[in-house]
Protein backbone atom coordinates (compact mmCIF):
# COMPACT_ATOMS: atom_id res chain seq x y z
CA UNK A 1 0.00 0.00 0.00
CA UNK A 2 0.93 3.55 -0.54
CA UNK A 3 2.36 5.60 2.27
CA UNK A 4 -0.36 8.28 1.81
CA UNK A 5 -3.10 5.21 2.46
CA UNK A 6 -5.32 5.77 5.50
CA UNK A 7 -3.64 2.08 6.61
CA UNK A 8 -0.22 3.45 6.94
CA UNK A 9 -0.89 6.45 8.40
CA UNK A 10 -3.16 4.94 11.06
CA UNK A 11 -0.58 2.76 12.05
CA UNK A 12 1.90 5.53 12.95
CA UNK A 13 -0.69 6.94 14.98
CA UNK A 14 -0.49 3.61 17.09
CA UNK A 15 3.05 3.41 17.02
CA UNK A 16 2.86 6.88 18.48
CA UNK A 17 0.14 5.54 21.38
CA UNK A 18 2.36 2.49 22.17
CA UNK A 19 5.64 4.19 22.47
CA UNK A 20 3.80 6.99 24.72
CA UNK A 21 2.06 4.04 26.81
CA UNK A 22 6.09 2.98 27.39
CA UNK A 23 7.49 6.34 28.58
CA UNK A 24 4.59 7.37 30.44
CA UNK A 25 5.33 4.28 32.54
CA UNK A 26 8.89 4.38 32.87
CA UNK A 27 8.79 8.22 33.85
CA UNK A 28 5.40 8.65 36.28
CA UNK A 29 6.48 7.50 40.09
CA UNK A 30 4.93 3.70 40.93
CA UNK A 31 3.15 2.34 41.50
CA UNK A 32 0.91 2.04 38.87
CA UNK A 33 -2.37 1.00 38.61
CA UNK A 34 -2.47 0.08 35.28
CA UNK A 35 0.74 -1.38 33.36
CA UNK A 36 1.13 0.71 30.60
CA UNK A 37 4.45 0.28 29.33
CA UNK A 38 3.36 -3.53 28.89
CA UNK A 39 0.06 -2.55 27.20
CA UNK A 40 2.63 -0.63 24.73
CA UNK A 41 5.10 -3.19 24.17
CA UNK A 42 2.43 -5.84 23.88
CA UNK A 43 0.85 -3.52 21.12
CA UNK A 44 4.24 -3.27 19.89
CA UNK A 45 4.55 -7.28 19.13
CA UNK A 46 1.62 -7.74 17.83
CA UNK A 47 1.95 -4.85 14.91
CA UNK A 48 5.26 -6.33 14.47
CA UNK A 49 3.57 -9.96 13.82
CA UNK A 50 1.40 -8.27 11.65
CA UNK A 51 3.95 -6.09 9.19
CA UNK A 52 7.13 -9.00 9.47
CA UNK A 53 4.00 -11.87 8.71
CA UNK A 54 2.82 -10.02 5.76
CA UNK A 55 6.01 -9.02 4.01
CA UNK A 56 7.09 -12.86 4.49
CA UNK A 57 4.02 -14.17 3.01
CA UNK A 58 4.05 -11.83 0.30
CA UNK A 59 7.73 -12.47 -0.67
CA UNK A 60 6.96 -16.22 0.11
CA UNK A 61 4.51 -15.92 -2.87
CA UNK A 62 7.32 -13.91 -5.22
CA UNK A 63 10.23 -16.84 -4.33
CA UNK A 64 8.96 -20.00 -3.49
CA UNK A 65 9.83 -22.25 -5.98
CA UNK A 66 12.63 -19.98 -7.92
CA UNK A 67 15.95 -21.06 -8.52
CA UNK A 68 17.45 -18.93 -5.37
CA UNK A 69 13.97 -18.32 -4.05
CA UNK A 70 15.24 -18.52 -0.52
CA UNK A 71 18.77 -16.48 -0.84
CA UNK A 72 16.52 -13.82 -2.09
CA UNK A 73 13.93 -14.29 0.27
CA UNK A 74 16.22 -14.05 3.30
CA UNK A 75 18.34 -11.43 1.91
CA UNK A 76 15.78 -9.59 1.29
CA UNK A 77 13.86 -9.31 5.10
CA UNK A 78 17.78 -9.35 6.75
CA UNK A 79 18.94 -6.50 4.89
CA UNK A 80 16.20 -4.28 5.72
CA UNK A 81 16.00 -5.30 9.31
CA UNK A 82 19.34 -5.01 9.63
CA UNK A 83 19.37 -1.65 8.06
CA UNK A 84 16.23 -0.22 10.08
CA UNK A 85 17.56 -1.77 13.55
CA UNK A 86 21.01 -2.23 13.94
CA UNK A 87 22.36 1.26 14.03
CA UNK A 88 21.80 3.40 16.62
CA UNK A 89 21.19 0.08 18.87
CA UNK A 90 24.65 -0.25 18.63
CA UNK A 91 25.52 3.22 18.61
CA UNK A 92 23.84 3.34 21.80
CA UNK A 93 25.81 0.19 23.01
CA UNK A 94 28.94 1.65 21.77
CA UNK A 95 28.54 5.36 23.46
CA UNK A 96 27.10 3.63 26.97
CA UNK A 97 30.51 1.43 26.41
CA UNK A 98 32.44 4.46 26.16
CA UNK A 99 31.08 6.00 29.62
CA UNK A 100 32.04 2.33 31.62
CA UNK A 101 27.87 2.26 32.08
CA UNK A 102 27.51 -1.02 34.27
CA UNK A 103 24.44 -2.32 32.21
CA UNK A 104 27.04 -2.85 28.83
CA UNK A 105 30.19 -3.36 30.54
CA UNK A 106 30.78 -7.13 31.64
CA UNK A 107 27.92 -7.79 29.54
CA UNK A 108 29.31 -7.30 26.35
CA UNK A 109 28.64 -10.49 24.58
CA UNK A 110 25.03 -10.89 26.17
CA UNK A 111 24.41 -7.13 24.50
CA UNK A 112 25.94 -7.55 21.31
CA UNK A 113 24.01 -10.88 20.55
CA UNK A 114 20.52 -9.54 21.07
CA UNK A 115 20.13 -11.57 24.66
CA UNK A 116 19.54 -9.23 27.27
CA UNK A 117 16.36 -10.81 28.00
CA UNK A 118 18.38 -14.42 28.12
CA UNK A 119 20.75 -12.75 30.79
CA UNK A 120 17.90 -11.06 32.67
CA UNK A 121 15.84 -14.64 32.61
CA UNK A 122 18.85 -16.71 33.24
CA UNK A 123 20.64 -13.95 35.83
CA UNK A 124 17.27 -13.07 37.66
CA UNK A 125 18.18 -9.77 37.74
CA UNK A 126 17.32 -6.86 35.39
CA UNK A 127 20.60 -4.74 33.88
CA UNK A 128 20.29 -0.89 34.55
CA UNK A 129 19.69 1.79 32.14
CA UNK A 130 19.30 -1.00 28.99
CA UNK A 131 16.52 -2.61 31.03
CA UNK A 132 13.99 -1.86 27.85
CA UNK A 133 16.36 -3.73 25.46
CA UNK A 134 14.85 -7.12 26.21
CA UNK A 135 12.41 -6.30 23.83
CA UNK A 136 14.32 -5.51 21.08
CA UNK A 137 16.23 -8.86 22.11
CA UNK A 138 12.61 -10.35 21.69
CA UNK A 139 12.25 -9.16 18.31
CA UNK A 140 15.47 -9.89 17.14
CA UNK A 141 14.90 -13.47 18.69
CA UNK A 142 12.12 -13.66 16.70
CA UNK A 143 13.37 -12.88 13.45
CA UNK A 144 15.67 -15.81 13.69
CA UNK A 145 13.06 -18.79 13.41
CA UNK A 146 10.30 -17.06 11.80
CA UNK A 147 11.39 -16.39 7.96
CA UNK A 148 12.22 -20.25 7.78
CA UNK A 149 9.51 -21.43 9.07
CA UNK A 150 7.17 -19.20 6.85
CA UNK A 151 9.11 -20.11 3.78
CA UNK A 152 8.99 -23.59 4.35
CA UNK A 153 5.35 -24.25 6.24
CA UNK A 154 2.72 -25.04 3.09
CA UNK A 155 0.12 -22.41 3.08
CA UNK A 156 -2.59 -24.63 4.13
CA UNK A 157 -0.62 -25.06 7.78
CA UNK A 158 -0.10 -21.82 8.58
CA UNK A 159 -2.71 -20.62 10.41
CA UNK A 160 -2.51 -24.18 12.40
CA UNK A 161 1.21 -22.93 12.62
CA UNK A 162 0.34 -19.94 14.10
CA UNK A 163 -2.37 -21.22 16.32
CA UNK A 164 0.53 -23.46 17.78
CA UNK A 165 2.73 -20.59 18.59
CA UNK A 166 0.04 -18.74 20.64
CA UNK A 167 -1.17 -22.09 22.85
CA UNK A 168 2.62 -22.93 22.95
CA UNK A 169 3.12 -19.18 24.60
CA UNK A 170 0.12 -19.14 27.31
CA UNK A 171 1.38 -23.26 28.13
CA UNK A 172 4.94 -21.85 28.64
CA UNK A 173 3.64 -18.97 30.82
CA UNK A 174 1.32 -21.01 32.59
CA UNK A 175 4.89 -23.36 33.27
CA UNK A 176 6.81 -20.64 34.59
CA UNK A 177 4.29 -19.84 36.87
CA UNK A 178 3.72 -23.98 38.29
CA UNK A 179 7.44 -23.75 38.74
CA UNK A 180 7.60 -20.48 40.40
CA UNK A 181 9.43 -18.92 38.31
CA UNK A 182 10.02 -14.51 38.84
CA UNK A 183 7.39 -12.68 36.95
CA UNK A 184 9.76 -10.77 34.64
CA UNK A 185 11.27 -13.92 33.31
CA UNK A 186 8.02 -14.81 31.69
CA UNK A 187 7.36 -11.50 30.84
CA UNK A 188 11.14 -11.17 28.35
CA UNK A 189 11.12 -14.84 27.04
CA UNK A 190 10.82 -14.92 23.66
CA UNK A 191 9.10 -17.71 23.58
CA UNK A 192 6.02 -16.13 25.95
CA UNK A 193 5.68 -13.55 23.77
CA UNK A 194 4.87 -15.84 21.12
CA UNK A 195 0.61 -14.89 21.37
CA UNK A 196 0.88 -11.39 20.27
CA UNK A 197 3.36 -12.27 17.38
CA UNK A 198 0.65 -15.06 16.43
CA UNK A 199 -2.05 -13.14 16.76
CA UNK A 200 -0.71 -10.26 14.13
CA UNK A 201 0.48 -12.84 11.96
CA UNK A 202 -3.40 -14.01 11.68
CA UNK A 203 -4.25 -10.54 11.02
CA UNK A 204 -1.60 -10.62 7.84
CA UNK A 205 -2.84 -14.13 6.46
CA UNK A 206 -6.59 -13.08 6.83
CA UNK A 207 -5.23 -9.88 5.30
CA UNK A 208 -3.87 -11.01 2.18
CA UNK A 209 -5.96 -14.53 1.41
CA UNK A 210 -9.11 -13.36 2.90
CA UNK A 211 -10.07 -9.98 2.34
CA UNK A 212 -13.51 -10.67 2.52
CA UNK A 213 -13.67 -12.01 5.74
CA UNK A 214 -11.03 -9.82 7.32
CA UNK A 215 -13.03 -5.99 6.08
CA UNK A 216 -16.04 -8.19 8.04
CA UNK A 217 -14.10 -9.13 11.45
CA UNK A 218 -12.10 -5.74 11.85
CA UNK A 219 -15.46 -3.60 10.07
CA UNK A 220 -17.37 -4.72 13.25
CA UNK A 221 -16.43 -2.81 16.72
CA UNK A 222 -18.63 -4.96 18.46
CA UNK A 223 -15.64 -7.20 18.64
CA UNK A 224 -13.09 -4.27 19.66
CA UNK A 225 -15.31 -3.34 22.57
CA UNK A 226 -15.57 -6.90 23.56
CA UNK A 227 -12.07 -8.12 23.53
CA UNK A 228 -11.42 -4.83 25.59
CA UNK A 229 -14.10 -5.57 28.18
CA UNK A 230 -12.17 -8.88 28.52
CA UNK A 231 -9.09 -7.28 29.37
CA UNK A 232 -10.66 -4.91 31.43
CA UNK A 233 -11.83 -7.87 33.59
CA UNK A 234 -8.49 -9.33 33.68
CA UNK A 235 -7.15 -6.12 35.23
CA UNK A 236 -9.92 -6.39 37.79
CA UNK A 237 -9.41 -9.87 38.40
CA UNK A 238 -5.67 -9.41 38.80
CA UNK A 239 -6.39 -6.36 41.10
CA UNK A 240 -8.34 -8.67 43.15
CA UNK A 241 -5.80 -11.26 43.88
CA UNK A 242 -3.25 -8.05 45.07
CA UNK A 243 -5.54 -6.98 47.61
CA UNK A 244 -5.82 -10.76 48.98
CA UNK A 245 -2.12 -10.86 49.05
CA UNK A 246 -1.28 -12.76 46.10
CA UNK A 247 2.23 -11.49 44.89
CA UNK A 248 2.91 -10.63 41.32
CA UNK A 249 5.10 -14.14 41.34
CA UNK A 250 1.48 -15.80 41.58
CA UNK A 251 -0.78 -13.61 40.53
CA UNK A 252 -1.87 -16.34 37.32
CA UNK A 253 -3.99 -13.34 35.77
CA UNK A 254 -1.23 -11.28 34.95
CA UNK A 255 1.48 -13.93 34.59
CA UNK A 256 -0.66 -15.92 31.71
CA UNK A 257 -3.66 -14.21 31.03
CA UNK A 258 -2.77 -10.14 30.64
CA UNK A 259 -0.51 -10.61 27.30
CA UNK A 260 -3.08 -13.06 25.97
CA UNK A 261 -6.04 -10.85 25.99
CA UNK A 262 -4.39 -7.61 25.89
CA UNK A 263 -2.76 -9.24 22.41
CA UNK A 264 -6.41 -9.87 21.23
CA UNK A 265 -7.78 -6.57 22.33
CA UNK A 266 -4.71 -4.91 20.10
CA UNK A 267 -5.38 -7.11 17.34
CA UNK A 268 -8.60 -5.64 16.92
CA UNK A 269 -7.83 -2.11 17.74
CA UNK A 270 -4.66 -2.59 14.77
CA UNK A 271 -7.54 -4.23 12.18
CA UNK A 272 -9.74 -1.11 13.17
CA UNK A 273 -7.20 0.84 12.24
CA UNK A 274 -5.75 -1.03 8.91
CA UNK A 275 -9.29 -0.73 7.33
CA UNK A 276 -9.44 3.33 8.78
CA UNK A 277 -10.96 4.75 11.85
CA UNK A 278 -13.19 7.53 11.11
CA UNK A 279 -14.32 10.62 13.31
CA UNK A 280 -11.78 11.68 16.49
CA UNK A 281 -9.45 8.77 16.38
CA UNK A 282 -9.20 9.23 13.02
CA UNK A 283 -8.04 12.72 13.44
CA UNK A 284 -5.39 11.43 16.32
CA UNK A 285 -4.21 8.90 14.61
CA UNK A 286 -3.65 10.75 10.94
CA UNK A 287 -2.76 14.19 12.87
CA UNK A 288 0.83 15.40 11.55
CA UNK A 289 1.87 15.15 14.84
CA UNK A 290 0.47 11.56 15.83
CA UNK A 291 2.39 10.58 12.31
CA UNK A 292 5.48 11.70 12.66
CA UNK A 293 6.47 10.55 16.03
CA UNK A 294 5.26 7.16 14.91
CA UNK A 295 8.06 7.81 12.90
CA UNK A 296 10.54 8.40 15.40
CA UNK A 297 8.79 6.01 17.56
CA UNK A 298 11.54 3.42 17.29
CA UNK A 299 14.31 6.09 18.51
CA UNK A 300 11.63 7.62 21.32
CA UNK A 301 11.68 3.82 22.49
CA UNK A 302 15.71 3.42 22.19
CA UNK A 303 16.69 6.51 23.75
CA UNK A 304 14.14 7.31 26.51
CA UNK A 305 16.10 5.35 29.23
CA UNK A 306 19.36 7.41 28.67
CA UNK A 307 17.76 10.67 28.80
CA UNK A 308 16.02 9.50 32.32
CA UNK A 309 15.71 6.71 33.95
CA UNK A 310 14.08 7.11 37.91
CA UNK A 311 16.69 4.38 39.24
CA UNK A 312 19.93 4.67 36.84
CA UNK A 313 20.70 8.38 36.44
CA UNK A 314 23.22 9.58 38.37
CA UNK A 315 23.07 12.52 40.33
CA UNK A 316 25.50 14.06 37.47
CA UNK A 317 23.36 12.99 34.95
CA UNK A 318 22.24 16.49 32.93
CA UNK A 319 18.71 16.27 33.28
CA UNK A 320 19.01 15.41 36.80
CA UNK A 321 20.59 18.70 37.66
CA UNK A 322 18.30 20.47 35.52
CA UNK A 323 15.38 19.46 37.63
CA UNK A 324 17.26 19.72 40.57
CA UNK A 325 17.59 23.38 39.73
CA UNK A 326 13.88 23.73 38.55
CA UNK A 327 12.87 21.90 42.17
CA UNK A 328 14.87 24.51 43.82
CA UNK A 329 13.37 27.54 41.23
CA UNK A 330 9.74 26.53 40.95
CA UNK A 331 7.98 25.59 44.51
CA UNK A 332 6.63 22.21 43.92
CA UNK A 333 8.11 20.77 41.15
CA UNK A 334 8.90 17.80 41.81
CA UNK A 335 5.23 16.48 42.86
CA UNK A 336 4.67 18.04 39.53
CA UNK A 337 4.93 14.66 37.81
CA UNK A 338 3.04 15.20 34.46
CA UNK A 339 5.20 18.35 34.02
CA UNK A 340 8.15 16.68 34.23
CA UNK A 341 6.70 13.72 32.06
CA UNK A 342 6.13 16.49 29.30
CA UNK A 343 9.95 18.12 29.54
CA UNK A 344 11.36 14.56 29.44
CA UNK A 345 9.13 13.26 26.44
CA UNK A 346 9.91 16.81 24.77
CA UNK A 347 13.76 16.25 25.35
CA UNK A 348 13.47 12.56 24.13
CA UNK A 349 11.88 14.07 21.07
CA UNK A 350 14.72 16.46 20.35
CA UNK A 351 16.70 13.47 20.63
CA UNK A 352 15.01 11.14 18.36
CA UNK A 353 14.39 14.05 15.78
CA UNK A 354 17.95 14.52 15.62
CA UNK A 355 19.58 10.27 15.07
CA UNK A 356 16.02 10.35 12.96
CA UNK A 357 17.34 13.17 10.37
CA UNK A 358 21.33 12.41 10.95
CA UNK A 359 21.57 8.51 11.14
CA UNK A 360 18.06 6.48 10.63
CA UNK A 361 16.47 8.13 7.72
CA UNK A 362 19.63 8.18 5.59
CA UNK A 363 20.64 4.50 6.58
CA UNK A 364 16.43 3.71 6.08
CA UNK A 365 16.75 5.35 2.18
CA UNK A 366 19.41 2.29 1.41
CA UNK A 367 16.95 -0.57 2.02
CA UNK A 368 15.49 -0.34 -1.34
CA UNK A 369 19.57 0.22 -3.10
CA UNK A 370 20.69 -3.18 -1.27
CA UNK A 371 17.36 -5.08 -0.96
CA UNK A 372 15.66 -5.19 -3.95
Amino acid sequence: MKHQDNYLIQLDGLRFMAVALVLWDHWMPEPHTLPFGKLGVNLFFVLSGFLIARILLSSKDKNYGKEGGLGDYLKKFYIRRTLRIFPIYYLSLFVLWILRDPSVRGKELWQILYASNIYIAVERTWLGVTDHFWSLAVEEQFYIFFPLLIFFIPRRYIVSFFGILIAFSVLLRAYFLLTNQPWYVSYVTMPTALDAFGFGALMAYSQLYHRPFFQKLFSNRLYLGLSFGALAVIFILSAQLTKAGVTQNQNLYINIWERFFASIFFMFLLGGAIIGYKGWFKWFLEHPISNYLGKISYGLYVYHNFVYNHYHSPAYHPVVRFFNKLGRTIEGFQEMHILQVMILFLLTTVVATVSWYLIEKPINNLKDKYAP
